[in-house]
């Protein structure tokens, strides 16, 4: 094979921007779609070489594809990628792999049944020049041993529009929580993969619908334990304006900070540690360096360079940025968090896959139905404050 025949599942908003992209993506072709909806065919009208599906399970049958990138809501995302490994087919999945960690163990375990099929998953931050960079200083050691991890994320505001744009968003039936599972997974990654830590415990405040009249959540403010005794603090929700991306990372030589496209270290001459407990000083200061770090600022996260990696996994076995089976990673922590706030209590990680399932099933009995994007603003604080936690 030199060439990917690919099929894209679901032309929403991803699914549309996925399509269009396989112009940049060499040894590969789209050759198929499928939606549900066939009016969103009309974009593909002059493209005759593209085949339209109304069905998936018609586009799998019809061996016009190699590969499938499935862009569908969250809860199909599993049903789907199971069923074209089933066929033979590669699968590139965007994010989240699922909606709870049980259902994407399971899938983690189907696709270990195939292992000359590849399994992607769309985490495209991870080609960013700014988070590629942090992972290479961090692993190199130039921060030394991590002590805290600081994220705050509060540039993805959503408006009533953008919630009502589609009747599965914001809903525990459609979507499966809010700004855990739909703004943040590629933050929830990143904190996992830039430092190579994977936190042990989480304590977390979660608002469900405090800043819109939605289902889910939409405000969260989480504390991370780490086995080697450091913290992380995540911070994040969808209705704060202007918003603030800051990732700061403390660590015994120093601090790091990646805010607005810079990464700023603070590198101190000498072991944190170690000056702690040998200087004399009683208000001690230790001479640090204020560095601004370069970085390759043309890896700017297009999604087509995931696809490309992926393609060139297939053809040529290469490495891949994303493998499916991390996507784990954010989801479990995004599910952490939500058990946390909703009960109140520390979770330990790996959680308990069947206590948070009937975790979202109790959420959707609570307060499925509500969301009611027809309030004024008046009307959203009122909401929130009988509705959220």
């Amino acid at each position: 094979m030199d060439n990917v025949r690919f099929g894209i599942i679901g032309l929403g908003n991803m699914g549309s921007h996925h399509a269009k992209m396989f112009g940049n993506v060499k040894n590969a072709t789209l050759a198929a779609v499928a939606d549900n909806n066939p009016a969103r065919f009309a974009q593909f009208a002059s493209q005759p070489g593209i085949k339209t599906f109304e069905r998936w399970e018609d586009m799998f049958a019809s061996g016009l594809i190699d590969a499938v990138l499935v862009a569908t809501p969250h809860y199909s995302h599993v049903p789907i990628s199971e069923a074209a490994f089933a066929r033979g087919l590669h699968v590139l999945c965007e994010k989240p792999v699922a909606v709870s960690v049980k259902a994407a163990r399971h899938l983690n375990d189907v696709a270990a049944k195939y292992p000359k099929l590849k399994f992607g998953v769309m985490l495209n931050l991870r080609t960013v020049g700014m988070y590629t960079k942090l992972r290479e200083l961090i692993a190199g050691g130039e921060l030394g041993e991590i002590r805290r991890i600081t994220w705050i994320v509060t540039d993805i505001f959503r408006s009533f529009a953008y919630y009502a744009s589609g009747g599965w968003r914001a809903t525990w039936s459609g979507e499966g929580g809010g700004v855990l599972i739909n703004q943040c997974p590629h933050t929830l990654d990143l904190i996992q993969w830039v430092t190579g830590l994977k936190p042990s415990r989480v304590t977390a405040m979660v608002g469900i619908g405090k800043m819109h009249p939605i289902e889910v959540e939409d405000d969260v403010s989480a504390m991370l334990e780490y086995s080697n005794g450091a913290v992380g603090h995540f911070i994040t929700n969808t209705a704060e304006m202007p918003g603030t991306n800051r990732l700061e990372i403390a660590g015994d030589r120093g601090r790091i900070v990646a805010e607005t496209n810079k990464i700023s270290f603070s590198r101190t001459r000498q072991s944190v540690q170690e000056y702690n407990q040998t200087t004399p000083e009683i208000f001690a200061h230790m001479e640090s360096w204020d560095i601004d770090v370069p970085f390759d600022r043309s890896s700017d996260g297009a999604h087509w360079k995931i696809t490309q990696n992926f393609v060139n996994a297939i053809l040529r076995d290469e490495p891949m940025i994303a493998p499916g089976t991390d996507g784990i990673l954010s989801l479990e922590l995004g599910n952490a968090m939500l058990m946390s706030g909703v009960n109140r209590t520390s979770v330990d990680l790996p959680i308990d896959g069947d206590a948070y399932d009937r975790l979202l099933l109790d959420l959707a009995r609570k307060y499925g139905g509500k969301k009611n994007l027809a309030a004024n603003a008046n009307a959203t604080m009122d909401f929130g404050k009988s509705f959220g936690r």
